[in-house]
């Protein structure tokens, strides 16, 4: 077991967690590090998980876990909510199918829903995934311009392909300077063309960012963001309406990537938290309810970038028009569970956002008393756990805090049945009530006051 160098302070997460274990070695001979995306693997080992229901996660040890990671925020309304599978029943029925391969009703339906949210959005395409959506939105930006250049934020991420894989966790020694940064490929195999055409900007400052924007506003097709950085960091105010402002003035395409962010900030997304309109818009995570879908939207003469009218080609491509497809996009059951995620949303949505906020500034009283500096950072229904006495701005600034304290913290929950990956920002659900805030709060307390 030597592969697995288990740390000092989880020995106890080592021995209520053997099944795992045993699991993961097992699957190592079959998957590259046991696992299917490298995201899911932490050190020692992931914990393999056998069962979900409403709030909760229950382990292949039988170990009983309140979810705040929530498939990294996808399932804003639990795990398996009976709407959910009525939704998926009923369209079945209905449609006599689960995938048409042609248009259908549902895709107009909920493109209108969207649309009533997110007003920004006047045409849409579906994708299956947030990560192609940003694909898409990229393409449609170039296409749009005739310019090749993207820029993106130093911290943020936007899928794990080639042209956005730049910068979201550098090292010091090639990040560049603060208000400058420069390129840094965030995985091996990755095509060097692509660095010649990002450019890395700083987040939250915006005489960096308009410096940066100026020198290269001929080159550029697109800014691409998270509105919160992470999820969790937000934008200040003054900095991502300036954006808004410089990329209207030198007329680059800004694409706001709410993958994470979408009906998480509320049931609009940050574009209504702040009172912008990008020109495109990524939506994915929340509305499939679980399910892989992402939606791509925003000004109409854009998505008519890829309208297949104008195209003589049978296929819908060619060089007069951007060619985008896929045999699952729109996919019937998963729009249907999209409405179903609506309808949750429109009923319990706000209820939910104030229970983060209750949790948020109880976990705040517990770290101040036991005389831990500590910021729950983030708004809507998702947040991180940031020990610092300052508001962190950006990725650079996040790694200057307590983060081997953290590691500490979130490993001695695992024990005590409160599951995040560790190092990660917390999610809640429509199933997290008070009972779930209770319990939360009591395995805090014990880890506070008893472990460390």
């Amino acid at each position: 077991m030597a592969a697995f160098n288990v740390p000092s302070n989880v020995y106890s997460f080592f021995h209520r967690t053997e099944m795992s274990r045993a699991w993961v070695k097992k699957a190592m001979d079959i998957m590259p590090g046991g696992v299917t995306a490298n995201i899911k693997s932490f050190p020692p080992y992931p914990i393999v998980m056998k069962s979900g229901h409403g709030a909760y996660l229950e382990d292949v040890d039988g170990n009983e876990y309140i979810d705040y990671l929530l498939a990294y925020g996808a399932l804003l309304v639990g795990h398996n909510h009976p709407k959910i599978k009525e939704s998926i029943v009923r369209q079945m029925e209905e449609d006599g199918t689960n995938l048409f391969g042609t248009p259908h009703e549902r895709e107009y339906r909920l493109g209108k829903r969207i649309q009533s949210y997110y007003p920004s959005m006047e045409m849409v395409r579906y994708t299956n995934s947030g990560t192609e959506g940003t694909l898409l939105a990229i393409r449609l930006a170039s296409s749009y311009t005739g310019k090749q250049k993207i820029a993106k934020f130093e911290g943020h991420y936007h899928g794990g392909y080639d042209q956005v894989l730049f910068s979201i966790h550098p090292d010091d020694q090639n990040a560049g300077p603060a208000h400058a940064p420069k390129p840094v490929a965030e995985s091996k195999g990755i095509d060097p063309n692509y660095e010649k055409n990002i450019v890395i900007l700083p987040f939250n400052d915006l005489k960096g960012t308009e410096a940066i924007l100026k020198a290269h506003k001929d080159e550029l097709s697109a800014v691409i963001i998270e509105p919160m950085q992470g999820g969790f960091i937000p934008a200040t105010r003054s900095f991502i309406h300036g954006l808004r402002k410089i990329t209207e003035r030198y007329g680059i395409i800004l694409i706001f990537d709410e993958v994470k962010t979408g009906f998480r900030i509320g049931i609009g997304g940050a574009q209504s938290f702040y009172n912008i309109q990008p020109d495109l818009t990524v939506l994915g995570k929340v509305i499939g309810g679980g399910f892989p879908i992402g939606i791509v939207g925003g000004r109409k003469d854009i998505l008519m970038e890829c309208s297949p009218s104008r195209s003589a080609n049978l296929l819908g491509g060619g060089t007069n028009v951007l060619f985008h497809s896929g045999t699952y996009n729109g996919h019937p059951t998963i729009l249907a569970v999209a409405e179903a995620v609506l309808d949750i949303l429109e009923e319990d949505g706000k209820a939910v956002l104030k229970r983060t906020e209750q949790l948020k500034k109880e976990l705040e009283d517990l770290f101040r008393k036991r005389g831990i500096p500590m910021n729950a950072l983030g708004e809507g229904t998702i947040f991180s756990i940031v020990l610092s006495e300052k508001i962190v701005k950006n990725d650079r600034e996040l790694q200057t805090t307590n983060l081997s304290l953290r590691k500490k913290i979130d490993y001695l929950l695992l024990n005590e049945g409160i599951y995040t990956k560790p190092m990660n920002r917390y999610s809640l659900s429509v199933a997290h009530g008070e009972r779930e805030i209770e319990r939360t709060l009591e395995a805090y307390q014990n880890v506070l006051y008893k472990k460390l």
